[in-house]
């Protein structure tokens, strides 16, 4: 009797987005996507230390001359503190400005070990998404191509986040040269051209990322609507991001805590989706390769020598056998003669 179809598997069958879907989830699941994001959650949050202590020595540079700009910024950073905190911040403050050149110079190392930690994770998680074997790549090798890669990205994503930045300023100075920056269906026509922008420079990104950073690299066309779904999917999350910041920096401790609890969230969601839509490009129908047959199990040839005394019994019945027949056949001819 045949066994009953699963209704899931019914509507796989029925519904080929779905399946495609659910082959995503499994390959992602499988190849230790949750995993992966946890490594990248770990080194986006970790580069955000070093990246502060940069600033604090470019501007420990800017201000250490200028005493007026010193305490102009120290009023900004105490107001945004928690009452009782202000003298412990000024202290904290003075202290980097004293020490501004060995800040950044513990600044830039720390930032190349958590930016190539960062690459390294994504480019091996991108690689298993794909489904590419590992292989092992000589440590100074590696570590330069991980360099490339991340300055590549981060020229990548100076041009988008620029490009997307002087769409909304020159927009805002026409609206204002024209007279509309008070009418609000200019202002919203200006803002969904803003993210649509967005959208198509994120989109050109997320190709590179997906087909190009991977270890070994696969076709860009194949990526590109794995690269739609992760530009809209990326420009949602930006967007419930800023939605959570104005939501948490209303109250001191909000913004104490908010910013280092949004970023956690917000690296660990973009992540998995990322990492995700890898999947699911690389669990497209046409991505899908026929898997190899298995070779065949070695050959384990088993010599065996018998030493036998004498004839088996089967034997032995086999040459009795022959004899009587011989001797009869033997006998019928001597009485013929």
């Amino acid at each position: 009797m045949a066994e009953k179809e699963s209704w899931l598997a019914r509507q796989r069958r029925q519904r080929p987005w779905l399946d495609h879907l659910v082959r995503a989830y499994e390959a992602f699941t499988e190849r230790n996507g949750n995993h992966y994001a946890a490594a990248i959650t770990y080194f986006s949050v970790l580069s955000l230390f070093p990246m502060v202590m940069i600033a604090f020595a470019v501007v420990g540079f800017v201000v250490a001359g200028d005493p007026v700009q010193l305490e102009n910024l120290k009023e900004s950073i105490t107001t945004a503190v928690p009452p009782g905190l202000e003298q412990m911040v000024n202290d904290i403050v003075d202290g980097a400005i004293e020490s501004r050149g060995a800040v950044g110079v513990i600044g830039l190392l720390t930032a190349a070990y958590s930016g190539l930690g960062w690459m390294s994770n994504l480019r091996d998680a991108l690689t298993a998404q794909w489904g590419i074997e590992h292989k092992e790549v000589p440590f100074l090798k590696k570590s330069a191509s991980d360099l490339l890669s991340l300055l590549g990205l981060g020229l990548a994503l100076a041009i988008s986040f620029g490009l997307t930045a002087a769409g909304s300023g020159l927009g805002s100075l026409l609206l204002d040269w024209m007279g509309l920056d008070d009418d609000a269906w200019a202002v919203f026509l200006l803002r969904v051209a803003t993210i649509a922008l967005a959208l198509a420079a994120n989109w050109v990104v997320f190709i590179w990322v997906i087909s190009r950073l991977p270890r070994e690299k696969v076709s860009a066309r194949s990526a590109v609507r794995g690269a739609i779904g992760a530009a809209i999917g990326f420009e949602i999350l930006k967007q419930l991001a800023t939605v959570f910041l104005a939501s948490v920096t209303t109250s001191p401790t909000g913004v104490l805590f908010g910013p280092i609890i949004g970023l956690l969230v917000f690296a660990n969601l973009v992540s998995r989706f990322l990492l995700f839509i890898t999947a699911w490009t690389a669990t497209a129908k046409e991505n899908l390769h026929a898997a190899a047959p298995e070779p065949p199990p070695p050959a384990v040839i088993r010599p065996v020598l018998e030493v036998r005394s004498g004839p088996r019994a089967r034997d032995a019945a086999g040459l009795l056998g022959a004899g009587a027949l011989l001797g009869l056949l033997w006998g019928r001819r001597s009485r013929s003669r």
